[in-house]
């Protein structure tokens, strides 16, 4: 929406949340404060603001006054009742639905933006049905967003495709018009509802494929002497694969791809495509296991016991450039640790205590089985029997390995989830190193 009001100055943009403090922090004249890291986000922010971009908690207003409205909340998936563990819930988007059905007035567009299953439409349309007359009139598109995280403002200015699914011609126009500010028209696709909302799942789907596809690749090279970045450049080059996500890591995370996969297991099963079904869960199953791997691999390599011992974590945000760490792969990592009873120092350079403590389920303290925050790499490494890295942050890029090493206790070791320190620089300063799909 910061995008839209930037590129459509004619265009009123009203963002509205029932989180009063969420939209306090959108609103805070300090931009560094914005409740969301995102590059280039904080500059977006300030061009629009208070021109033509509005953050408040006036919803009814907004809905009221709005030609068209974008449903953008939240679709976890289910932690209990039919589809536990893998159906979305819907029920905020059915609430929000509600909301718009009541407080709308005139004809609205409702816009889907929220990553929902196929078919979800539908119950917006016949909620929305009920309430129509006495001048209240709707229409229901798909818009699914294709923004990766940590490039989510150059992915919007320079997008891919744009895709809007809907039945009514006027209102896809109506959409149109507004991305035709910035897009060209043949990266403008349209498609029916159905095809739209099955679109976001099978865009997630496939890139998590890749990861997990590469990531099993990687144990096989560690295995066999190979080295996985050679056989992703291998292959990368060939035209019919490509090079996108094919780097082996600690697995996917972020708050799409495991939810959406998931979310595609249950509808395939649903319509009784078990087999469909089993082949989509495997790469969800995959990566957990590759979580697991690099767990049980710190530990067999600490003499098979890290209880009472300090191993520093780089980075907790699933991927660099983000302060997101729903689904990271380093919660999982560090929980698997902390169950054996190591003391973990913890350092990335956006994500806080607070949302640590939350994901971990349990607060900083100290003893076995406990965390803390370290201020900077080198202090989280101070006394540290090994140092694992978990996102790809730059800054982990070019560290002092002598100085880092010189902290350390030895036999000390580097364990490279990310593949992206200097190995030679490690092993010089006298580190033993792992970087995952190195054989």
């Amino acid at each position: 929406m910061a995008v839209v009001a930037d590129r459509c100055p004619g265009i009123q943009v009203h963002v509205v949340d029932l989180n009063s403090q969420r939209v306090a922090a959108w609103n805070d004249p300090d931009l560094s404060r914005l409740p969301v890291y995102e590059p280039g986000l904080d500059a977006v922010v300030a061009r629009a603001r208070g021109r033509n971009l509005f953050f408040s908690t006036k919803v009814n207003e907004a809905i009221a006054s709005a030609d068209m409205v974008f449903l953008s909340v939240n679709t976890p998936t289910k932690t209990r009742g039919i589809g536990a563990g893998q159906a979305s819930d819907l029920r905020w988007i059915e609430a929000c639905t509600r909301q718009v059905a009541a407080a709308a007035q005139g004809h609205t567009i409702v816009v889907e933006k929220s990553t929902l299953p196929v078919r979800t439409a539908e119950a917006i349309q016949t909620i929305l049905s009920a309430a129509q007359g006495e001048g209240k009139s709707f229409s229901v598109l798909s818009n699914p967003e294709f923004l990766a995280e940590g490039t989510a403002i150059s992915d919007l200015e320079a997008p891919d495709r744009v895709l809007i699914g809907g039945n009514n011609a006027e209102a896809l126009d109506a959409l149109a018009w507004v991305y035709a500010h910035w897009v060209p028209e043949e990266k403008i696709l349209r498609t029916n509802l159905w095809s739209s909302e099955l679109s976001k799942l099978t865009a997630n789907a496939f890139l998590a494929q890749r990861v997990s596809s590469i990531n099993s690749i990687a144990a096989l090279c560690e295995s066999t002497g190979a080295d996985v970045r050679e056989v992703a450049k291998a292959i990368g080059t060939d035209s019919r694969i490509g090079p996108r996500f094919l780097q082996s890591g600690p697995g996917f995370g972020g708050s799409c791809f495991q939810k959406d996969i998931l979310n595609l297991v249950y509808l395939c099963r649903h319509y009784g495509l078990a087999e469909v079904a089993d082949y989509w869960e495997q790469v969800v199953e995959l990566n957990t296991w590759q979580q697991q791997r690099i767990a049980r691999l710190v530990v067999q390599r600490l003499f098979n016991t890290v209880a009472g011992k300090s191993i520093a974590i780089l980075g907790f945000a699933f991927k660099a450039d983000t302060n997101d760490t729903r689904e990271s792969p380093a919660i999982r990592i560090a929980q698997e640790l902390l169950e054996e009873g190591a003391q973990l120092a913890i350092h990335d350079p956006k994500v806080s205590l607070e949302q640590i403590s939350l994901d971990l389920g349990r607060e900083a303290g100290v003893g076995e089985g406990s965390w803390h925050i370290a201020s900077d790499p080198q202090s989280a490494c101070g006394g540290a029997d090994a140092c694992l890295i978990l996102t790809e942050w730059g800054q982990y890029k070019q560290l002092d390995w002598q100085a880092i090493a010189s902290g350390m206790r030895r036999p000390a070791w580097l364990f490279d989830a990310r593949a992206i320190a200097d190995a030679d620089a490690a092993r010089t300063a006298g580190l033993q190193v792992w970087r995952v799909g190195e054989g």
